[in-house]
Order: C-alpha cells, then sequence, then structure tokens
C-alpha cells in the first residue's frame, strides 16, 4: 500500500490528544466573534445554531480561546453545549489579551496568565480545561525564537493545581518545543501551515513520529492570486471548494494533522464536514504540492 493510499485510509480517523482520542476534523470557534474576532457575533442565534449542529454531527474536538471577543466565543459555548457531553473536548489557548482598539497584545506574567486560565474555566463553565496552549507572542505574525520557561513553568504549576489536565504549545518553533519538554509534557503543537506556507514540513513529521498532534491554522492563509488559480483548477476537477481541497489536501499530509476549521454559518459547517469523505487522487496532490515548490522556486 503506498503512503497515499494509508493517508487516505487514516485522514477520516482519529488521533491521540493528550489522554484523549478525537475525530481528525474539529471545528475553530474563532469566527463566531464580531469583526476582526472581535466583539459580539453579527447573529449569536446562528453561532449558537452552528456549534450545536457541529456537535450533533459528530465533531469531538472544539478551539477557542477567551481572547476572542474576548470572552465571547467561550460564553457562547457554555451557552450552546454546556453541559457538555463526556467525549468533546475543548481545547483554549492563553498568551495575549486584546486591547480596547481590538489590539493582540502579550500577557505572559504569571499574573496574567493565572486569570486567564481562570476566565477560560468560568466563561467556559468548567472545573478543569482539558488542554491549554501557550501562545508565544514574540512575533504575531509567525514563529521567533524566545524563552517560553517562564510563562510554561507557571502554566505546568496551575497544571499541578488541577486547573488544567494537558498543555500544547502555539506558533511556536522546534527549539522552544524541544525546551518546553524540559518542563512539561506537549501534547500539541498548533501553528500556521497550509499549501503555500510549508515550513513546518519537518516538524510535522517529527512530531508525528512521537505521536503529538499538529494542529495548523490558516488553511488559505497567504495565498498569492497564482496560488488560488492552482487550488481552484483542482477544486473545479473535483466538484469541491478550494477551501474543501485546502483542507482534504492537510488530512492527508500526516495522521497527526488535526483539523480546526471554522465558521459562523451551518451552510459553510456542512461544506467544511463534508472534507472528511474527500480523497485527492495522487495527480492532483502533485499539482497541490507543485504551489509551495512554485513559493520556493
Amino acid at each position: 500500500m503506498s503512503n497515499l493510499e494509508k493517508a487516505n485510509l487514516e485522514k477520516s480517523g482519529t488521533f491521540k490528544l493528550g489522554n484523549r482520542t478525537v475525530k481528525r476534523l474539529g471545528y475553530g470557534a474563532m469566527q463566531l466573534a464580531g469583526k476582526g474576532v472581535f466583539g459580539p457575533p453579527r447573529d449569536r442565534a446562528e453561532a449558537v445554531a452552528v456549534l450545536r449542529e457541529a456537535v450533533e454531527s459528530g465533531v469531538d474536538h472544539i478551539d477557542t480561546s477567551d481572547f476572542y471577543g474576548p470572552h465571547v466565543t467561550n460564553q457562547i459555548i457554555k451557552e450552546a453545549l454546556h453541559p457538555y457531553k463526556d467525549d468533546l473536548v475543548i481545547v483554549t489557548k492563553i498568551g495575549a489579551t486584546r486591547g480596547a482598539d481590538a489590539s493582540w497584545n502579550p500577557a505572559f506574567s504569571k499574573e496574567a496568565l493565572t486569570q486567564a486560565v481562570h476566565d477560560n474555566l468560568r466563561n467556559l463553565g468548567l472545573d478543569v480545561i482539558e488542554v491549554v496552549n501557550l501562545r508565544a507572542m514574540f512575533d504575531v505574525h509567525g514563529p521567533a525564537e524566545g524563552s517560553l520557561e517562564e510563562p510554561l513553568t507557571v502554566l505546568a504549576d496551575l497544571q499541578r493545581q488541577g486547573l488544567v489536565k494537558h498543555i500544547g504549545l502555539s506558533n511556536v518553533t522546534a527549539r522552544q518545543i524541544a525546551d518546553g519538554r524540559k518542563i512539561t509534557e506537549i501534547v500539541c503543537v498548533q501553528n500556521q501551515y497550509n499549501l503555500a506556507h510549508r515550513e513546518d514540513d519537518a516538524l510535522i513529521e517529527q512530531l508525528a513520529g512521537e505521536g503529538t498532534a499538529y494542529v495548523p491554522f490558516f488553511p488559505l492563509g497567504g495565498f498569492s492570486p497564482l496560488q488560488s488559480s492552482t487550488l481552484s483548477d483542482v477544486a473545479a476537477d473535483l466538484d469541491a471548494s478550494p477551501l474543501q481541497v485546502a483542507l482534504a489536501w492537510l488530512l492527508q499530509r500526516a495522521p497527526n494533522i488535526l483539523l480546526i476549521p471554522g465558521t459562523s454559518s451551518r451552510g459553510h459547517l456542512r461544506e467544511n464536514l463534508a472534507v472528511a469523505d474527500l480523497v485527492l487522487p495522487a495527480d492532483a496532490v502533485a499539482k497541490l504540492d507543485g504551489i509551495a515548490s512554485a513559493k520556493t522556486g
């Protein structure tokens, strides 16, 4: 059996997240907040309906953060889904706050991180959070080297207090992951990765070998018109949308990739969930792989 065939068999399956097993196609709550991930949604009732349909459709992994809004998405999640199903895994992020101007600001002090965990617990209606990702903010646009020892030590202490079960990292480098593992177990990594931005190729392979989940964000972020044209052509051939094809490529890329596509629309949610049944043939994968090659060529 070829690697591609193995990937096709695995892509609609499951993977480990902490000590839980989740389906590889989850849901990201970021788009439930207002424009710019700030303030309330345009249609709160629809946001609640999206969450309920996602879980009813089998989604068992929701990614969120209390700095979405801020507080907005977690409060909507609680309204829509609490009390939570036993198999639902909620993952959140800390390490930033929002300014009154909707800016994203680092928040790495012990006081800020402790407050963030308690805010997430309160707004989600939980006694303990399954996974908390520490988001590095040395560069808001991508990973940049810098020590995470102090904030990660704070988070590990909150873990020992029983407020957090598992810890992950977001927007980080391979070195930061290795250094972080000297402090605590790292169960997942959440970085930008897509057809055009494949800087984490080697990292994904390493994490897969270690049994660690990798959660990519911005599945279409940073595409040029030329790259989008290639994607659109492949999507047209497969009678799918470009986003569906981009998500399917990620599922086939590696077995440890967990997807968290977000939306504030039930119709769009259904399109995203249909990706579990979309298999990309080898010739389509080759064309899509060429997007990254063209970018670096």
